[in-house]
């Protein structure tokens, strides 16, 4: 007061402006009013300064509109100091003048200088749009604005007496100029400027147009609305996205992440140590020990404390800015009620001037806009901080699977891996969002119950009684339905793994005629998860309703409580209306806790994964010496090197001594398990050495046993980063044999291959593997046994043209392990493994010489073949079974043209053929489809006739009677708060009470009807389009399953028929809820102030127009979205198979680019999906905040027509519309994104289907075939149209109870036969009869049924093995006793714990591939089928059990047709005749002994095999 008095005299300071019209004394706005903007100015100064200082963008050139900043902002400060001279020239004259006048535009003046200085300052740190300025003018224009109106009331006061107005022209004149001027600064603020001169930045045209945007701009989003507007016109395309920023690229954040991850490692392993020495240092007893145990476990607790500190050292400042705007937007949250209750106060006073309902008015809208514009940022700065987060941990994810150790890489599998990059990043940018939830949600609702108890006293705490009793409702039906839904996802795993083994196996199923036993077995298994997901959704509209009724519940108690309990307690609008407001806060904050307890519990276990994954071993970068002193001669030298694969294992080579001169051909042989790979992996590092020392020349080149490539191009694959040198390449894929596929590739090298080569033979994936090491021109070559996926004159060519004495690596050092005892003469030295241990050395005839370990090797490989040629032939694969061809004798050499025929079709018989069919433009298999634009009605329609019309129309009925209930209990709540007061009370207050409440349980029942009946009509269309799909599926033929990857199948059947499930319905609940609550608001508005009608149409069209730009392009974002993640998780996959060849080529860096790259596509994709949802929430608030607006201003107008009880409700109702607004496009954007799935469901109801599987009238009553006589007539098979045939114009005939071996090279169309004759693919031209009776005329499973094939992979499905031995439960025990007995399983069976019931993992994993093929062996026993076909069945087992099983199969197949297809001539040479294939034709077709008399093809195979 005596501040005041001695600034503005002592009349000037203490008057009020609660008037008719609002003014204010000329000493208030020219000192309070004034000084605001300048206080706000200074206090920012040195925080923004200092800002300006650290973000140097490059300076921008003086443009146009600096110019007009710097001369207004000249002439303003000019004003301001003129202002200061005139009161002093006033007060030399003797005017009397308070202090005020002169020190208040000597401050503004001063501060005007500095926005000058700060305004130079951006200009040079290249700042194109100020925020704090405009924030600054936007105060000082406001202030202008008050002294502007107060002058022009002023004068109009004084008009009567000229004299007085022009005693004060000069103040008139300057305030008028002084508001024009600072109107100008505002709007040139507003604008931005030219783009810096010397930019670190991207000078990309198409940058992120944020950066160059004005501040408005920027806290609206509108520089986002180009491309929506671009998405709503046509389809986007990644190149109509901006390129990932530079602060948020992978470039810059995983360098960060990488410092700040080694700086805490670093600072926690100092730490270790010293603690780990000082603990050492206190006691020689065994406590030391103890206490070393105590820190690793301390060590391991902060592994997760180490990656928060990381994250924390790199993010905290940005997180903690966000954290301030939320906090700021909870300020703006609470001022509302205390508006709203002015408001309503305002009602009630008569006397209060009109002008103070339209400034309350006013004054919510601005709270609501700026509590948009703080919530919206802080939502922004989360995304974007979680994106940085994502880019950051994966980062250091892929660099980890580079350098893990073989002991890390069993701890961690590839689907762990993807885990940690997908689900547990996931959960750390969810907690983001939630953690601040933990700490302000409490303080949100105590902020409540303060304000509560002001209103209604100590009945607010009735509140938390409510709470209490909904608490243990809510945890009875959480746990219940918790219960239910582990059922369903027990079940819904049962269905996938099912799923997943028909699809896998699709062909054999087809091959027996069992799908509808496996549908029926899928079936059987979805009703029980049907059954849990409805019980399920009950539980879960009770719980919703319970969460909607508590907002109902604590209003009814506390009124009440508050009415009931004391007659004089009056219940009027304030009261009950603000009341509901902060009752509307209460439950927002009371929901969001839970979430943000559980998002913090569900990313310390996140966070835990991460660290420990990171934290695994790695290895050893010194393991492998390129130190080459002292052995000059030698490319590889060990000296006494012991090796293991980690700490944990004892050693698996033991004393090596190897040196490997350069430029030699040595080769590794051994027995299985030996540790051939192991010596190669200890030569690359791979291996931990415990023991001596490894060196190695130059660079190295390595080709893995386990074929490895990339999904890319062959060319891609084989040049493997180097540059293209074309006859370079063409030497070596002649030499590695691939030309010949590549002129059958459809689009030659750069065809794709598919992902893990899935299009691919083994045969071709080991070629390219070796072409690859081969191009690299490496001084080193390690080769991991490259011949045994290939066909022995195929590996007889490789040998000679690449790896032997005149191969292309002729003059390179080469480490060869091989199972190809044929080639040992030719190579240099010979190295022989036993245990780990190298038992011989030395070159062939040495060691043949020596006549040790090796020569014994060597003859027990002979014996067990049994072969009368003088050369050794190739032996097993690793895994003990006997390879698909023996060597070509060395006497006789290879023809080129049988090794093009040979590479030619080498591959998968029925299904590559397709699939290389399939491809177009070298792509291999059919491309997901992925939708554009908007999802057609149609959809809808299909969804909503799967859930029945009649519950449609019941939905929309219940959901409109539970709003109008829903309207009744507000209108009886205004109705309330008007009853009159009568000596200090209410009348009829147990009436309203009573009604209020029965509406509110009305309500309450209406709610879950609706709710239930959504949720329920969403089980009945799951069910509906789940049988649709199944039996589309089922139906379709072989073709349709070679060219659908199964991931696409198994991608409707899980996750899109999940959308299906739970998603759709959930939303849909969601759409009709916030619907029909929009449409009582909008009532509510109309009915209160009718003329608000005016307002709400423009708004709602608004409101549509935003929705369809958002919707349109959202869908479009999250679906790019999704197809570009996909890319990130396959090359961590393929990145974690190969990395051992990565590092043997040191490409780490390249894959590291690949993986930047990756990650930074799908951040550029992800940017744009985030702000499109701040976007869409900044305007669609505004909208709703625009609502509150023309409400509250209309009835303001209306105030002597309106009640406070009817003003309190219809405000209160659209306070709500914001979030109401933004829910409800939300939801539907849900949809649309989740309907999708519904379509992608459907999409297979138009594809081909297969003949039926059953014909009527077909073989009833028949007993057939009875003898299996086999004719083909001119018969021609094409696997595809365009396709060249597969078989051509085959005519031959096969007598009943005959035993035919069909043979040839392979892809010459053996197996072809077999997949006529079961019509997996129907005939292209001719036909096929057996017993006289066109199979073309039968149902698909009348013919397959009668035919037993034995297949070349035996399938086993997860179950007993009753159940794969029986699937249709046709047979007794006894019999399959019996089967198993003539198959030599009988021994194994009975000694299994549950014998039958024994259950088999997925493909049978729990057994041997003998056992498995003798398993279905036994199965084909107990069908006892007329025709049996042989597809290589015995290729698994060793000779002993398969000359058993020959001569078995020859006394229980006696009276039955058995074809068996031999990828081994010798397996067919006892049968009665011999069919020999070449291209598609019969070549040859007589009894063994004349096809060996002819010389003729037959001949030729037998001699490549060594037979001959």
């Amino acid at each position: 007061m005596g501040a005041g008095t001695a600034l503005c005299g002592p009349r000037d300071w203490n008057q009020t402006w609660h008037a008719n019209i609002p003014g204010m004394t000329w000493c208030f706005e020219s000192s309070i009013i004034a000084w605001i903007p300048c206080a706000y100015l200074w206090i920012c100064f040195p925080f923004y300064y200092w800002y300006l200082r650290h973000r140097n963008r490059g300076y921008i050139r003086m443009s146009h509109i600096f110019k007009a900043k710097m001369a207004l902002g000249f002439i303003l400060v000019i004003l301001c100091f003129s202002n200061v001279f005139f009161m002093v020239w006033e007060k030399s004259q003797g005017t009397p003048r308070t202090p005020a006048f002169f020190i208040s535009p000597a401050v503004v003046g001063i501060t005007m200088v500095l926005a000058l200085f700060l305004t130079q300052a951006e200009r040079m740190m290249g700042i194109q749009s100020s925020g704090v300025l405009l924030i600054y003018w936007l105060l000082s224009f406001m202030a202008a604005l008050a002294m502007f109106s107060s002058k022009i009331q002023h004068a109009l006061e004084r008009y009567s007496i000229p004299q007085g107005f022009l005693k004060d022209h000069f103040h008139h004149v300057t305030t008028y100029l002084y508001a024009g001027l600072v109107l100008g600064e505002l709007v040139l603020f507003c604008l931005v400027d030219h783009p810096p001169f010397f930019s670190k930045a991207d000078n990309n045209p198409n940058q992120c147009p944020e950066a160059s945007s004005s501040f408005l701009s920027k806290i609206t989003y509108w520089w986002f609305s180009g491309l929506l507007l671009r998405g709503s016109q046509h389809a986007l395309g990644v190149d109509d996205l901006w390129p990932v920023r530079k602060q948020d690229s992978s470039e810059e954040i995983v360098a960060w992440a990488e410092r700040e991850w080694k700086k805490c490692h670093s600072r926690t392993q100092q730490k270790m140590e010293s603690a780990t020495f000082r603990k050492g240092q206190k006691t020689e007893s065994g406590t030391a020990e103890a206490e070393e145990t105590e820190a690793l476990l301390q060590s391991k607790q902060s592994q997760s404390g180490l990656l928060l500190r990381m994250f924390w050292s790199m993010f905290g400042t940005y997180f903690l800015l966000s954290t301030v705007c939320l906090v700021i937007c909870d300020v703006f949250l609470f001022s509302t009620p205390k508006v709203l209750s002015l408001f309503l106060k305002f009602f009630e006073d008569e006397a209060a001037p009109s002008w103070l309902g339209y400034f309350y008015a006013l004054s919510m809208f601005l709270l609501g806009c700026l509590q948009t514009v703080f919530e919206q940022r802080y939502m922004y700065m989360c995304l974007v901080l979680g994106l940085r987060l994502r880019t950051a941990v994966t980062g250091l994810v892929y660099r980890k699977i580079l350098v893990m150790s073989n002991a890390s890489r069993k701890a961690a599998t590839t689907g762990e891996i993807v885990n940690l990059v997908s689900v547990d990043v996931q959960k750390l940018m969810d907690l983001i969002i939630y953690f601040n939830g933990t700490w302000l949600a409490p303080i949100r609702i105590i902020i409540c119950f303060v304000f509560l108890w002001q209103l209604l006293g100590p009945s607010a705490l009735t509140a938390i009684a409510v709470f209490l009793f909904l608490l243990p409702l809510n945890f009875v039906i959480t746990k219940k339905r918790s219960q239910f839904q582990e059922t369903q996802m027990k079940h819904k795993d049962e269905r996938a793994k099912l799923t997943n083994a028909i699809l896998s196996n699709i062909k054999v199923i087809k091959l027996y005629g069992w799908e509808k036993t496996f549908m029926e077995k899928v079936l059987g298994i979805r009703r029980q998860e049907l059954q849990a997901l409805k019980r399920s959704q009950i539980l879960f509209s009770a719980s919703l309703v319970s969460f909607h009724s508590s907002t109902f519940l604590i209003t009814f108690v506390m009124f009440a409580v508050y009415t009931l309990v004391d007659n004089t307690h009056v219940l009027d609008a304030e009261k009950a209306f603000v009341s509901l407001t902060l009752i509307n806060i209460l439950n927002t904050a009371h929901s969001f806790l839970p979430f943000s307890i559980n998002a913090a519990v569900q990313a310390k276990v996140s966070l835990n994964r991460l660290a420990a994954f990171l934290n695994l071993e790695e290895l050893n970068p010194e393991s492998s010496s390129r130190n080459t002193s002292g052995c000059v001669q030698a490319s590889i030298t060990i000296r006494n090197g012991t090796f293991c694969w980690s700490k944990e294992t004892s050693p698996c080579l033991r004393s090596i001594e190897l040196s490997v001169p350069q430029g030699s051909l040595l080769a590794v042989v051994g027995q299985v398990g030996a540790g051939k790979s192991s010596l190669l992996a200890a030569v690359l590092g791979e291996l931990q050495a415990t023991d001596g020392c490894m060196t190695m020349k130059d660079t190295a080149a390595y080709v893995p046993q386990q074929a490895w490539v990339l999904n890319a191009s062959v060319e891609d694959n084989i040049l493997f980063g180097k540059e293209m040198d074309e006859a370079w390449f063409n030497r070596v894929t002649e030499a590695c044999a691939l030309h010949p596929d590549l002129e059958t590739f459809p689009a030659g090298q750069k065809s794709e291959i598919g992902e893990k080569g899935i299009n691919l033979s083994g045969g071709q994936k080991q070629r390219v593997n070796l072409a690859r090491a081969v191009y690299q021109k490496a001084s080193i070559y390690l080769l991991d046994d490259p011949l045994s996926a290939v066909d022995a004159h195929v590996g007889q060519h490789i040998f000679e043209q690449v790896l032997g004495p005149n191969g292309l690596l002729k003059d390179k050092t080469r480490v060869l392990v091989t199972h190809t005892i044929n080639i040992l003469p030719q190579v240099d030295n010979i190295v022989f493994l036993v245990d780990g241990m190298i038992s011989e050395t030395g070159s062939y005839q040495e060691l043949l010489q020596r006549n040790g370990a090796f020569a014994e090797f060597l003859r027990s490989h002979v014996t067990a073949e049994e072969k009368p040629h003088a050369g050794f032939p190739a032996v097993g694969d690793t895994k003990g079974a006997i390879t698909t061809g023996n060597g070509p004798s060395q006497e006789k050499p290879l023809s080129g043209n049988s090794v093009k025929c040979a590479v030619r079709r080498e591959t998968i018989p029925v299904s590559q053929e397709c699939t290389s069919a399939a491809a177009t433009r070298g792509g291999l298999t059919k491309a997901e489809r992925t939708q554009h634009g908007r999802v057609s009605a149609g959809v809808f329609g299909a969804y909503l006739k799967a859930t029945g019309p009649a519950l449609c129309v019941y939905i929309v009925l219940s959901f409109t009677c539970q709003q109008a209930m829903a309207f009744s209990r507000g209108y009886w709540l205004s109705l309330w708060t008007d009853d009159p007061v009568h000596n200090g009370t209410q009348q009829h207050t147990q009436l309203r009470v009573g009604v209020f409440g029965a509406l509110g349980v009305v309500q309450a029942l209406g709610r879950f009807a609706c709710t239930a009946a959504v949720l329920l009509g969403g089980v009945l269309a799951s069910h509906q389009l789940f049988l649709q799909l199944l039996s589309n599926v089922m139906r379709s033929p072989m073709l349709f399953f070679e060219q659908t990857p199964i991931g696409h199948l198994l991608n409707r059947f899980s996750r899109d028929m999940d959308a299906v499930d739970s998603v759709i319905p959930d939303k849909l609940k969601s759409v009709l809820g916030f619907l029909f609550n929009l449409l009582e608001i909008y009532l509510v508005i109309v009915v209160a102030t009718p003329w608000a009608a005016v307002a709400i149409v423009p708004l709602t069209v608004l409101y549509a127009a935003f929705q369809h730009f958002y919707v349109t392009t959202s869908c479009q974002l999250r679906r790019m979205e999704a197809a570009s993640r996909s890319p990130i998780y396959s090359h961590i996959s393929e990145t974690f198979q190969g990395s051992s060849v990565i590092r043997a080529h040191k490409d780490q860096q390249r894959f590291i680019s690949k993986s930047n790259f990756l990650v930074d596509e799908n951040q550029r994709i992800c940017f744009p999906g985030a702000v499109a949802d701040r976007w869409l929430a900044t305007n669609l608030e505004f909208l709703g905040n625009g609502i509150v607006l023309f409400a509250a201003l209309f009835a303001a107008m209306g105030r002597t027509q309106l009640s406070p009880g009817t003003a309190g409700f219809s405000l209160s109702y659209a306070l709500q519309i914001t979030g109401v607004l933004n829910w409800m496009v939300r939801s539907w954007t849900e949809i649309e994104n989740n309907i999708v799935s519904v379509e992608r469901l459907r999409e297979y109801l138009r594809t081909p289907k297969e003949a039926p599987w059953t014909l009527n009238g077909k073989l009833q009553g028949q007993v057939w075939p009875t003898e299996g006589r086999i004719e083909f007539r001119n018969y021609s098979l094409c696997y595809r149209p365009g396709l060249e045939l597969a078989l051509r114009r085959v005519s031959v005939t096969i007598n009943g109870h005959e035993k035919i071996g069909i043979t040839g090279r392979t892809g010459a169309g053996k197996s072809s036969l077999a997949v006529g004759l079961l019509r997996l693919v129907e005939a292209a031209e001719g036909a096929i009869l057996i017993d006289g009776q066109d199979i073309a005329q039968l149902g698909l499973h009348d013919l397959r049924t009668k035919i037993t094939v034995v297949p070349q992979d035996p399938v086993l499905f997860s179950g007993s093995l009753r159940m794969n031995l029986d699937p249709l439960n046709q047979y007794t025990d006894a019999d399959i006793w019996t089967a198993l007995e003539l198959t030599q399983l009988k021994n194994f069976v009975a000694d299994l714990p549950e014998q039958l019931e024994y259950k088999c993992t997925d493909q049978g994993e729990n057994l041997s591939t003998g056992q498995k093929q003798l398993l279905c062996l036994a199965r084909a026993l107990l069908q006892k089928a007329k025709i049996l076909i042989l597809d290589e069945a015995t290729a698994a087992v060793d000779l002993e059990t398969d000359v058993q099983i020959q001569s078995m199969l020859r006394t229980q197949f006696r009276d039955s047709t058995v074809l068996t297809i031999a990828h081994r001539v010798n397996t067919v040479l006892d049968c009665d005749r011999i069919l020999v294939m070449e291209n598609g034709r019969i070549a040859e077709f007589d009894t063994p002994e004349h096809l060996i008399a002819q010389k003729g093809l037959f001949y030729r195979l037998m001699e490549e095999s060594g037979l001959a």
